[in-house]
């Protein structure tokens, strides 16, 4: 009878539900006395049971103890099923959840359509669905306004929204709740321009299917005059073989001698308009995405969602595997067409396909990244070296992921105090990003702003000014000037012209940075005050110190409201506004002698100090977010210390498990084992009195 009381306790318990003679919180401590009480009991009746009749009373017990335990396995077997139901689980004794992509497809026949095991199905998806919109569209626009994503082009958003689970056709959805941020009108604007592209792969697919293939240059040339143009009344440019000529019939049936297709030419495809294609592509774009499109044409596409006509014909030639000529675009003309039959180059095949992983490598490169995450550069230095060669053995030479380890093995030899062999690292990199990505890709023109950098750290100052003019041309191709990432091109390349004497050229590089980051991180934020930083000392080398007065003021305001007044930040913005207020009232005092006394008084010599190359160099560093952090003797002993305590744990863990492991089994070969910090290890990184830290930017 205690046996079935503790039964009924823990299925209670399992169902969360109260025992009947118990209150809910007191439910757990009931069960583990009533368990240790039935122990007891048994334990203390065995030696008292010393009666003739023994094996009838052991033969009962052992009866109710089957009893206890068969009750026991239909009350935990009934909990299962419970469970099972409540999660929409296909199966009743175990959790087997699968999705049917095919469920809500109306061209797929399913064996049972008013079955229940075809509702679970559905409810599964809906479930899914409301998932999605609630919980990680959500996160997902949060981390945008966190800018921890930044979304440079369609390829670079649809990464990012397939990392979370978010599939494409909650695009829509996607560029509704990010209408809804002011600072986040660059995502959304990319969001449009993405979901016109794919409307408007979808409708070249039905086009190109009754093109002959003597006319897929015209028809293409058509197809984006169409698009793009703003000639209101596009025609194809086709062959004369063809006789669309109705007025040369003569000619006509002489041609067709040698064409014989062109008696029976579809020509479906060249009476195409720009107002039928944008009434495709709003349609597409409302039944695919859910997603109300408020143009009716390119140019009022770029009035109302503020795109641009260069970007367009990006995504387009490379969602539909189309190249075009390489010459300027007029897009504007209202009175010819934009695109000729001979600026249609060539056609490619894109084919969707998922690229393999070498596993081994890419844990090596996992490890690396979290070593350094811990301050431990060498051994991350090794680390991400084991994966380059691991990764040139599978991949062989040119690899998207051999670019990136070239990238970060050049950043940790920046930082470890070898600029040269990053330089050499990076070249290397960028070029591997060009062959392998293309030279308008987003990584390739984060390629060349690194390049750049270990340009200036090894003395090549105009090679890292034409590389970052480089990065700005690409980057106003792909999303044009409206964009948080043109701030940070402006900032390096404002620095680097400040840095030889360019003042005027760096202001108004450094002035555009400042309104970028003032309309998208907001008024108060730390890199709108190292604009302001910026800007006071371009002004203050100019010898202009009433406006590097007030760029500082703006300054230092920033990191006394963010930081406080102890910061160092703060006490060296402070020193610098004293500084400039000596300056400028020394250049006043001169002003007033001057006008008092007329052309006598001679003007003393400004204390204007040029900026020195490893000034300008520690800006750009900040810029970039690499920041050196020194660190006293004590700080290096307590970091010491505490990584010798966390080795000291992970290496007691791993005897534990060895020990439980059996006897006949080998350990498994691990690639994280290098990241468990021991004593030895930790102690070249922290030995030297300044430690270099990357941050994020």
């Amino acid at each position: 009878e205690e046996e079935q009381k503790i039964s009924k306790r823990l299925v209670a318990a399992a169902q969360g539900l109260s025992s009947p003679d118990l209150p809910a919180k007191d439910l757990q401590n009931d069960i583990q006395n009533s368990l240790s009480t039935a122990d007891n009991s048994d334990s203390l009746a065995q030696p008292t049971e010393q009666t003739a009749d023994q094996p009838a009373s052991q033969s009962t017990d052992i009866q109710t103890k089957e009893a206890a335990e068969s009750d026991v396995d239909a009350a935990s077997r009934e909990v299962i099923h419970a469970a099972c139901r409540a999660i929409g689980s296909l199966s009743d004794s175990e959790f087997d959840i699968r999705f049917n992509p095919d469920v809500f497809s109306p061209g797929v026949m399913h064996p049972n359509p008013q079955g229940d095991q075809f509702r679970k199905q559905k409810q599964l998806v809906k479930d899914a669905a409301a998932f999605l919109v609630s919980h990680q569209i959500a996160g997902f626009v949060k981390d945008c306004l966190e800018h921890s994503i930044t979304a440079i082009d369609g390829q670079s958003l649809c990464e990012a929204l397939h990392d979370r689970g978010i599939n494409m056709r909650y695009l829509g959805k996607v560029a509704d709740m990010l209408a809804q941020y002011k600072p986040l009108e660059h995502i959304h604007r990319i969001a449009v321009s993405d979901m016109i592209c794919r409307a408007a792969k979808h409708q070249f697919k039905v086009f190109m299917q009754g093109v002959e293939m003597l006319c897929l240059s015209a028809a293409v040339a058509h197809f984006l005059n169409c698009l793009l143009s703003a000639f209101s009344n596009p025609h194809p440019q086709l062959p004369e073989d063809f006789g669309l000529n109705m007025n040369k019939k003569k000619k006509n049936k002489k041609k067709s001698r040698h064409y014989p297709i062109a008696n029976h030419v579809d020509r479906e495809w060249a009476s195409l308009s720009p107002p039928d294609m944008w009434a495709n592509i709003k349609a597409e774009v409302k039944e695919y995405y859910d997603f109300d499109l408020n143009c009716d044409s390119s140019d009022s596409a770029v009035e109302t969602y503020g795109l641009q006509k260069t970007s367009l014909l990006r995504e387009i030639c490379i969602k539909c595997g189309v190249q075009v000529l390489l010459r300027e675009y007029n897009f504007d003309s209202k009175h010819r067409a934009t695109f000729t039959e001979e600026d249609i180059i060539n056609i490619f095949p894109i084919v969707k396909h998922v690229n393999p992983k070498a596993t081994d490598a890419y844990h090596f490169f996992q490890s690396g990244q979290v070593k350094i995450q811990q301050g431990f550069l060498k051994e991350g230095f090794e680390l991400i070296n084991e994966a380059l060669n691991l990764f040139n053995n599978v991949y062989g030479a040119m690899h998207a992921e051999i670019a990136a380890c070239l990238r970060t093995l050049a950043r940790l030899n920046y930082i470890l105090g070898d600029p040269v062999e990053a330089l050499n690292n990076q070249q290397k990199a960028v070029l591997m990003s060009e062959r392998v990505l293309g030279i308008d890709h987003p990584n390739t023109i984060t390629e060349y702003v690194h390049l750049a950098l270990y340009c200036f750290a090894n003395q090549q100052v105009s090679a890292a000014l034409r590389l970052m003019y480089r990065a700005r041309y690409l980057a106003l191709i792909v999303f044009g000037e409206d964009h948080p990432e043109m701030a940070l091109y402006d900032s390096n390349i404002g620095l680097i012209l400040h840095g030889v004497g360019e003042i005027d050229l760096s202001l108004r590089f450094l002035d555009n940075a400042l309104e970028l980051n003032r309309k998208y991180h907001g008024g108060r934020s730390l890199k709108v005050a190292l604009n302001h930083h910026l800007l006071a000392r371009a002004f203050s080398c100019r010898g202009d110190f009433r406006a590097a007065l007030m760029h500082e003021r703006e300054t230092y305001t920033i990191y006394k409201s963010q930081l406080g007044e102890q910061h160092e930040k703060t006490k060296d913005s402070s020193e610098c506004l004293k500084h400039l207020t000596q300056q400028a009232v020394v250049l006043q005092r001169t002003m007033n002698e001057i006008y008092k006394s007329g052309s006598q008084a001679t003007i003393p010599p400004l204390q204007i100090s040029p900026p020195s190359a490893s000034s300008v160099l520690e800006l750009i560093n900040v810029i970039n977010g690499i920041v050196f952090l020194p660190l006293s003797q004590k700080d290096l002993d307590k970091l010491q210390h505490r990584h010798q305590l966390l080795g000291g744990a992970a290496e007691s863990k791993v005897k534990e498990m060895q020990a439980i492991q059996p006897a006949g089994e080998t350990s498994p070969r691990t690639v994280a084992m290098p990241t468990v910090a021991t004593p030895t290890v930790a102690t070249p990184t922290v030995a030297t009195p300044t430690v270099a830290t990357p941050t994020v930017a």
